[in-house]
């Protein structure tokens, strides 16, 4: 152990000497440098060098183009070219799809090969609308009996005019609800929407047959039903359709369920719109919602 302590003594005074380095001119023997040196500071002097030479270099190679020059480094501006050619690609391929998805169908229609929607009047299964109570409330069933039992107040029957020639028309209100958008032609708006309850029926205004039930993307399950003296009513966005093209209804009678359904419409509620000779009129100028 002592001569270990020797030993490591010994090395540690040897790195503690001073050493002289002198530098002579070699014809005239004149020294024109001299410096005082420790192999400790030599050694700490080398370090710190090396230190600061790695820092240099790092910083040259990560701020600076010179990284460029080394391989497996790209350049930024090359990776974002890459990734905005990569949208542009991508945005060109569905632009291509679509072409020529449109010109297949032109070639279709042209050929007279059209294939029907398969999901028309297909119910919407999320829902159980088997154990919706459909029956008429007790103020629904007085105002039916009231107008079956006078004829001339018959949902068919026409004794006046006025600038649409329906006076005597006794309407039923499809749904009770909150008007959320009027009758706009100006805005291509041809009827009102109307929210209610979910899971609410709507209800035929007159009597009528059934001449429109389908579906499509936009207005989602529609029904339309053609009633007495070229009036239309039209009943848009429904969850579920409770009558097929051809049934017969009455005034008040249960044809679709309310819904969400198509592209053009942010909640559950009724597009309900009338057509008289063609020409769309107001619902509110006939009936209280």
């Amino acid at each position: 152990m002592t001569e270990q302590k020797d030993k490591k003594g010994k090395f540690i005074q040897r790195l503690r000497n001073r050493y002289r380095l002198v530098v002579m001119n070699d014809d005239t023997f004149e020294e024109k440098l001299s410096l005082q040196l420790t192999p400790l500071g030599l050694f700490i002097l080398i370090g710190a060098v090396t230190i600061v030479m790695v820092m240099i270099v790092t910083s040259l190679i990560a701020f600076t183009p010179l990284r460029e020059y080394i391989p497996g480094y790209a350049d930024t501006g090359v990776r974002r070219n890459l990734v905005r050619l990569t949208f542009k690609s991508d945005s060109l391929e569905k632009s291509m799809m679509a072409q020529n998805a449109f010109i297949a169908n032109i070639s279709n229609v042209l050929r007279g090969d059209i294939k029907f929607d398969t999901t028309q009047n297909r119910p919407d299964k999320s829902k159980e609308y088997s154990k919706l109570k459909m029956a008429a409330t007790k103020n629904e069933e007085e105002l039916r009996k009231s107008i079956e039992s006078q004829d001339q107040y018959s949902l068919a029957y026409e004794t006046g005019t006025n600038k649409n020639g329906i006076t005597n028309f006794s309407f039923f209100t499809p749904l009770k609800g909150m008007i959320t958008s009027s009758f706009k032609t100006n805005e291509q708006h041809f009827g009102i929407d109307i929210v209610g309850p979910e899971n609410e029926a709507i209800k035929t205004t007159l009597d009528g047959t059934v001449i429109l039930a389908t579906w499509s993307s936009e207005t989602g399950y529609t029904i339309t039903v053609q009633h007495s003296n070229n009036l239309i009513s039209v009943y848009k966005h429904n969850s579920v359709l409770l009558k097929k093209i051809g049934d017969y209804v009455k005034a008040g009678e249960a044809i679709a369920i309310i819904g969400n359904s198509g592209e053009q419409t942010t909640g559950p509620h009724l597009h309900f719109e009338l057509w008289y000779n063609g020409n769309a009129i107001d619902p509110q100028d006939y009936m209280v919602f």
